[in-house]
């Protein structure tokens, strides 16, 4: 319960932080942490955003999804 309500501080004082920030400062799996950010997505006070389908990707060709890195377009924002 503990570390649930510190990722909720985290994004309140961030106001806007990617996945892959909160998983590096708890030292935690994104897979993990998206449960705990989904509990807080249905209360209201955090919104997700996706940007991967926005951008220029890292392939030549374009296109996005294939990135190891996927989870830094994941961010998450603090609406509380």
């Amino acid at each position: 319960m503990a570390l649930l309500l510190q990722v909720k501080s985290y994004v309140e004082e961030r106001r806007s932080v990617s996945l892959t920030d909160i998983a590096n400062r708890f030292n935690a799996s994104p897979e993990a942490l998206r449960g705990m950010l989904d509990h807080w997505i249905r209360k209201g006070v955090i919104r997700r955003q996706d940007f991967g389908d926005n951008c220029g990707g890292c392939k030549p060709s374009g296109g996005c999804g294939t990135c190891a890195a996927s989870a830094v377009f994941e961010f998450y924002d603090w609406v509380g």
